[in-house]
């Protein structure tokens, strides 16, 4: 099965150098797309040099989950991996979160940060927990971490998903819609290190990941 590493990126230009580099070591991607939300901090320029990768340039910000569903549309290979530009969480870990897949154990992982080693900010933590307990509640699920950015995923399953969301709620879409189709999604603990500064989820994400679960549960 050959492997697809999403990157969304918007404003990295300290990060995005590493972030590549990082990816190609592992040796896992036979494809990398960095999709750039319309950065204006000279990422956009470092990316226009970059051999080895395929890139999509928004032509206005239209947030992570529009990028997302950008690089989706050209995906080729069986797997997708979403992996955000900031290396909180490390490429490394690929190997043990595609196996299951590859094993045909499942067709949905997500790499867990409560069950692994996530040093996480207060404030993210229990936001985090609220939305993942919400989520089990209105879903019967029993999953830990449901905002996890490693959401590895069969390409023709997440292409069927028909995503509609353009920013952070992308999150809580994609799992209600892998939930309602009663998919099994196996967790694997990661380890996770959140960066105190840079682009966080705030109340009005939490609000709107809220209305994003409760609307996916009841929309058929």
């Amino acid at each position: 099965m050959e492997v697809t590493v999403i990157i969304p990126v918007y404003n990295e230009k300290d990060n995005i150098h590493a972030v590549i580099d990082v990816v190609k070591s592992v040796g896992i991607a036979q494809e990398i797309i960095v999709v750039d939300d319309f950065s204006v901090d000279g990422t956009r320029d470092f990316l226009k040099k970059q051999k080895g990768i395929k890139t999509i340039f928004h032509e206005k910000n239209r947030g992570k989950g529009a990028a997302i569903r950008s690089g989706l549309q050209i995906a080729a290979g069986d797997i997708v991996i979403i992996q955000d530009a900031d290396l909180e969480y490390s490429p490394k870990q690929y190997p043990q979160l595609i196996k299951p897949i590859k094993e045909k154990r499942t067709n949905v992982v997500y790499g867990s940060r409560i069950l692994g080693k996530g040093s996480f900010l207060k404030s993210s933590y229990f936001a985090n927990r609220f939305l993942t307990f919400l989520t089990n509640v209105l879903f019967g699920s029993h999953i830990s971490d449901m905002e996890t950015c490693y959401k590895v995923i069969k390409t023709e399953l997440l292409r069927d998903l028909h995503l509609m969301s353009s920013r952070f709620e992308i999150e809580p879409e994609i799992t209600c819609k892998i939930l309602k189709r009663r998919q099994k999604i196996v967790e694997i603990p990661i380890s996770y290190i959140g960066r105190k500064k840079g682009k966080k989820i705030g109340v009005k994400d939490g609000i709107q990941a809220i209305w994003s679960l409760v609307k996916w549960k009841f929309k058929k």
